[in-house]
């Protein structure tokens, strides 16, 4: 009876181990299950309207601080190139890599030490320069930095002007897609967008698909400083108006204009037809034209417009070379005969960009006449016709 009851007993410990197990692996697995969740979320490409993120506070950002009833702890402050706030009685206090509503949740604690249920009010009032990251189908990929404020002579006092965005459904964005502060005499602090961003890096290619243009973003320290990402449909600013897809762009956002396989000439035309772009670009045209050289001419403009616009090919020409010095190192290089008439964005006409090379050869004809021309020169004529003809 005895070995029984102890082998029952080993029996009921084992099921009772496994039973913990189980519960200790279930927790486990859904504990793991939570953590890829998260690290998933961190990564998952979200609606234009769901990046915004709160403002990020950083060196150069001035902020009001107000606590009520007790104003020789209130005033402007700046906050420094170590990321920290001076303030009266708390002295240093970290402010980078917080948003508005954390920053004063870090100063409610702070003031508890001194003072009783204190009320602390944050915002605002000069916003720095911030510094992105433009890349892909732009002219001049590159970091740079976008300044919101101007200065203007009728802002008298402290406003705001806020610009909100609807959505198709008619519901509010959020205010800091499109928020203009007036933030004291001569100077309004305008939100750079993704607009200015692409402005900044002198506009697009003609290779460039606006219609999936890329952000990414951090998030604030407190988040895990990790990275959010959306895709912007930027073409509906251009051809509808839609200005919810031309977001506010924040420090470190990296902004990516992807490539088309194809030339999209309508999409240039209307860049070109707006100040995203420059109106005018540069390539050069030699050989056989009538005024070779460097040329100025719209962009969207093709081959034989820039032959044109260089004074139209003389007389008895041969083929026509082009030559493109792509940004990976290769060269688009391309040899046939003039057509005058041959379609644009087609291989006889291609949509030229920046610094696109066109030269008209000699023919035949044109080289044997400037032969001639050269000997018949009176200075040298007597002596070239008596050394081509075969004297000594």
């Amino acid at each position: 009876m005895k070995e029984l009851f102890s082998s029952r007993k080993l029996i009921y410990a084992a099921i009772l181990n496994l039973l913990m197990s189980s519960s200790n692996l279930t927790a486990l697995a859904v504990t793991e299950s939570t953590r890829l969740e998260d690290n998933k979320a961190d990564q998952i490409e979200l609606p234009a309207k769901q990046v915004a993120e709160t403002y990020i506070l950083g060196p150069g950002d001035t902020v009001s601080i107000q606590v009520d009833y007790l104003p020789d702890l209130g005033g402007r402050y700046s906050i420094g190139p170590d990321g920290s706030l001076y303030l009266p009685v708390i002295k240093e206090v970290p402010a980078e890599g917080l948003t508005l509503d954390e920053l004063r949740e870090v100063l409610l604690e702070k003031y508890k030490t001194f003072v009783k249920s204190p009320e602390v009010t944050v915002r605002s009032i000069v916003y720095r320069p911030i510094r992105v990251y433009v890349g892909g189908e732009v002219q001049r990929p590159g970091y740079y930095t976008l300044s919101g404020t101007l200065d203007t002579s009728d802002s008298t006092g402290s406003s705001d002007v806020v610009g909100t965005l609807r959505d198709q459904a008619g519901a509010q964005l959020n205010a800091e897609f499109r928020n203009t502060r007036i933030s004291g005499p001569n100077r309004i602090n305008l939100f750079p967008t993704i607009f200015d961003a692409i402005r900044a890096a002198q506009g697009i290619t003609t290779y460039a698909n606006l219609s999936n243009v890329e952000v990414t973003r951090k998030r604030p320290k407190t988040q895990g400083g990790t990275k959010l990402k959306t895709n912007l449909n930027f073409l509906a600013l251009l051809t509808k108006g839609d200005d919810s897809q031309n977001i506010r762009v924040f420090d470190s956002d990296v902004i990516t204009v992807s490539k088309s396989n194809n030339v999209l000439r309508e999409q240039v035309l209307r860049a070109r037809n707006t100040n995203l772009s420059p109106r005018n670009l540069e390539v050069y045209v030699s050989g056989r034209v009538r005024q070779p050289g460097p040329v100025t001419i719209k962009q969207g403009s093709g081959l034989t417009q820039a032959i044109a616009y260089a004074g139209g090919p003389q007389l008895f020409i041969g083929k026509v070379e082009f030559l493109r010095f792509q940004p990976n190192g290769d060269i688009d290089r391309r040899v046939f005969s003039f057509s005058p008439k041959a379609k644009i964005n087609s291989y006889k006409n291609p949509v030229l960009v920046a610094g696109d090379v066109i030269r008209v050869r000699e023919s035949l004809l044109s080289a044997t006449s400037a032969v001639i021309t050269e000997v018949s020169r009176p200075a040298v004529g007597a002596f070239s016709l008596y050394t081509l003809f075969g004297g000594r």
